[in-house]
């Protein structure tokens, strides 16, 4: 696990690496921009850039700490990527089951994949709390993903809106219980118009979801601040939803 500056989690847990490119919101995709600097050093753990690989020797890692830590899980992947397999997803949440003191968020742009596991794993009952399950909005094209997500079985449901690149339009957040939204950052940065963001977060207070405004963007993560309309937004879901 590794310290992390992203404002929403404590810790970042990599038992996969590397992914391939989806979307619009991949474009500029800072985990493949971070990982293909190290492509070819020997005996660097991005020695294959941004392959996917999976790190077995890591899957257990979450268990040795047993301070609660709030865990993002494949920052530098995706743990829905249609070459991991079964199995080896099998004992990734088997991990976070056990280690059921820290909350883990599992994100994904490849949504249909993971509402399809969480009714297999958990069919007929509710995924525990402290695994949040979420995925990745970046405009109203991929706003579709929104209803895979409310589908799944997951305890507690997520979504990151980011980067937003374009408006997402008029959204139904009725089983979701956190919502992020951030800008771009990178050399590369798309902007994001502040109208977008606005009309998230009333839509989430208007219907009682947890919003949390991650950051402006720009070349640097935190070149624009993370100020909305003069203060911060740092909304969590409620601590009757953890299971901690």
């Amino acid at each position: 696990m590794t310290k992390t500056a992203i404002e929403w989690t404590d810790m970042t847990w990599n038992p996969v690496t590397g992914c391939t490119k989806i979307s619009r919101g991949c474009d500029n995709c800072y985990a493949e921009r971070f990982s293909e600097r190290f492509r070819g050093v020997p005996n660097h753990p991005f020695e294959n850039g941004f392959d996917l690989t999976l790190r077995p020797d890591r899957i257990e890692t979450p268990l040795g700490w047993k301070k609660t830590r709030m865990i993002f899980v494949n920052s530098m992947s995706d743990l829905f990527h249609k070459e991991v397999p079964l199995e080896f997803i099998d004992r990734v949440f088997d991990t976070m089951e056990a280690a059921d003191w820290h909350i883990f968020q599992v994100l994904t742009k490849r949504s249909t994949l993971m509402r399809n596991y969480l009714q297999k794993r958990y069919e007929n009952r509710t995924g525990p709390k402290h695994i949040w399950c979420g995925t990745s909005v970046e405009d109203r094209q991929a706003a579709s993903r929104i209803e895979h997500i409310r589908q799944s079985p997951a305890g507690t449901k997520f979504l990151s809106i980011e980067p937003l690149i374009g408006p997402v339009g008029d959204v139904d957040f009725s089983g979701i219980d956190w919502v992020i939204v951030g800008g771009e950052s990178g050399p590369r940065a798309r902007e994001m118009k502040p109208e977008w963001v606005r009309h998230l977060r009333d839509q989430c207070e208007e219907q009682g979801v947890a919003f949390f405004f991650k950051q402006w963007g720009g070349f640097r993560p935190k070149s624009g601040g993370r100020e909305l309309d003069g203060r911060e937004w740092n909304g969590m879901p409620s601590s009757n939803q953890i299971a901690i």
